[in-house]
């Protein structure tokens, strides 16, 4: 991945994304998500052209947000700042922040969708992200007690911060739940382990589009741009939130 800010055919790319040193079965499953995430982007692109959609939003992919959203999470600055590019424990970490959240939007999108080919399109977006975030919670629960240098708190402690960060933000009831739960909480009441995060019943938990803004802005209010979307993000809903702020 390159460090970049250009523009191309009116959409924005991310912005200050860096390569990282990843182990060689996290680098190969990093670059598969990549590629997908690539693939699913080209498909959108087409999808935009066809119905005059509206372009990518600027992404601010550089290791000061991230370090924002881990200072947020831990209610102070880290010392020194998280840097996701830093190895390949950090980039899981940083990993674990997105896939889960646009998990929960697409979950919550489907049913206010009209039209067959919108449905499938979201329900097939859903499939390939509900995968990524196994992935990479699979790949996080392996070190869940491993201590993150140099601040020596373990990866369970920052899986911990980060979904209390999202559900805080999202200002809604929980929705996230951390790699280890009671086993009340877990699988059919059984299992402590939770790769796979579901309510009571083992069903995927959804967010508005209101509760998805506010948590990827990183300051709790839809009204308001920040975080990973700099200018905010594209879409009627979108826009209509940052016109009526």
């Amino acid at each position: 991945m390159s460090r970049s800010n250009q523009h191309q055919s009116g959409n924005e790319k991310p912005n200050d994304q860096r390569s990282t040193p990843l182990e060689t079965f996290h680098q190969r499953e990093a670059n598969q998500l990549s590629q997908q995430d690539a693939i699913r982007s080209y498909f959108l692109r087409a999808i935009q052209r066809k119905v005059k959609g509206f372009p990518r939003p600027q992404l601010d992919l550089s290791a000061t947000s991230f370090a924002k959203v881990a200072d947020s999470a831990f209610g102070h600055p880290l010392h020194p700042p998280f840097d996701p590019y830093a190895s390949g424990l950090h980039f899981l970490l940083a990993s674990y922040l997105v896939p889960y959240v646009g998990h929960t939007g697409y979950v919550g999108t489907i049913p206010k969708l009209q039209g067959a080919t919108s449905r499938r399109l979201v329900a097939g977006l859903l499939g390939v992200e509900s995968g990524q975030d196994a992935v990479i919670r699979a790949l996080i629960s392996e070190h869940s007690r491993t201590k993150v240098p140099p601040y020596g708190i373990t990866v369970a402690e920052f899986t911990n911060r980060f979904l209390a960060l999202r559900d805080k933000l999202g200002q809604a009831s929980l929705k996230d739940e951390g790699l280890v739960v009671p086993s009340s909480l877990g699988a059919e009441g059984r299992s402590k382990g939770n790769v796979l995060v579901g309510d009571v019943d083992s069903v995927a938990y959804d967010r508005t589009p209101e509760e998805i803004l506010r948590i990827v802005y990183g300051g709790g209010n839809e009204h308001v741009p920040g975080g990973f979307y700099p200018k905010g993000a594209n879409g009627r809903i979108a826009r209509s939130h940052l016109q009526a702020s």
